[in-house]
């Protein structure tokens, strides 16, 4: 990016999105945030004295939200980051095919479509590494595996990766970016992600209940997932353009073991009982490369996961959260360990 870039972010208020919109703000850059506000504005509170940021609320799903947000004393933006979804399989699963298609599928051609139209020539799609479901050979997963999603979740993102990739407006570059299941502290907290929820209910019950034990996930710290996407939007067109990488890092490739041995490692008074009972709503157990966004963007991540359960405790301990149960930091009830 150049010194002072445009960027449209859709679901900025969001766990990623607000802290990708604070980033960008501190790097000097102006900040469009779209979001209909499903789970509350605060996380971006402390921007609005910022000249640089501007928001609009507005489901982007709507067919001229895009359009509508834009102010006409900025330059148009030189990218989307299009964050907006109903995310992870519990919160699709509660709300069935059509709804979920809406949000996910829907509103993503209704985004790029207006991106394309208005001349925003970068368009980032925030993937996830749910589309590959599970590892037949057990090796792991490039960009090139065949997907195989096994929830309506990673359905919903099959069919928009499919739609953007199909695209041939060369006035609208996509960069497809599969995300790791993401962790640490945000403007926004979740505590229905795996291991945010986990040190939460070790500290708070002092005990832990895992399902499906033996499967690997891919984890990576919101941190890095910020800079991953910072990467997408600085990188040379040809680098990006219909492009897809997987967003994360080797070291975070960890069975549920392993995470509960770094939460223990803290909270060592913690009982762990596993159940062998399986949902099939998110059978995920592979291992997943990350070489190319390694060899192609430069990415590096900063932070390991005992930084995150480090940093999640603290924040409970020292009563910064006072009370992660709350439905605000959660996107949906039913969450699956």
């Amino acid at each position: 990016m150049t010194s002072q870039e445009h960027i449209l972010i859709t679901g900025g208020a969001g766990y990623i999105g607000s802290y990708l919109a604070g980033e960008l703000l501190r790097q000097g850059h102006r900040v469009t945030v779209v979001d209909e506000l499903l789970f509350g504005g605060e996380s971006l509170l402390s921007y609005f004295s910022d000249p640089d940021f501007h928001f609009f609320q507005a489901d982007v799903w709507e067919p001229r939200a895009v359009r509508a947000a834009l102010r006409g004393d900025w330059p148009t933006p030189t990218a989307v980051v299009h964050l907006a979804a109903l995310a992870g399989f519990p919160a699709c699963q509660a709300v069935g095919q059509q709804v979920a298609w809406r949000y996910n599928v829907e509103a993503t051609q209704h985004v790029h479509q207006q991106a394309a139209e208005v001349g925003i020539p970068r368009f980032l799609y925030i993937s996830t590494y749910s589309n590959y479901g599970l590892s037949e050979d057990g090796e792991p997963v490039t960009e090139d595996t065949f997907l195989n999603p096994q929830s309506l979740y990673a359905e919903t993102k099959v069919a928009s990766e499919r739609y953007l990739l199909e695209q041939t407006n060369p006035a609208c570059h996509p960069l497809i970016l599969r995300l790791a299941t993401v962790y640490g502290l945000s403007p926004r907290p979740r505590f229905d992600m795996i291991i945010n929820q986990f040190v939460w209910e070790a500290f708070r019950h002092h005990k832990l209940v895992i399902y499906q034990r033996g499967y690997s996930r891919s984890f990576i710290h919101i941190q890095d997932a910020v800079h991953g996407i910072m990467l997408g939007l600085q990188a040379p067109e040809e680098k990006i353009s219909g492009e897809v990488y997987n967003l994360g890092v080797p070291e975070g490739n960890l069975t549920k073991d392993e995470v509960v041995k770094l939460i223990l490692k803290r909270l060592p008074k913690t009982l762990v009982r596993y159940k062998d009972i399986t949902f099939g709503g998110d059978m995920r157990d592979i291992t997943v490369s990350f070489e190319k966004i390694q060899r192609q963007l430069g990415f590096q991540a900063q932070k390991t996961v005992d930084d995150g359960v480090r940093e999640i405790l603290e924040a409970i301990q020292q009563g910064v959260i006072q009370n992660p149960s709350n439905e605000r930091y959660r996107n949906a009830r039913f969450i699956v360990q």
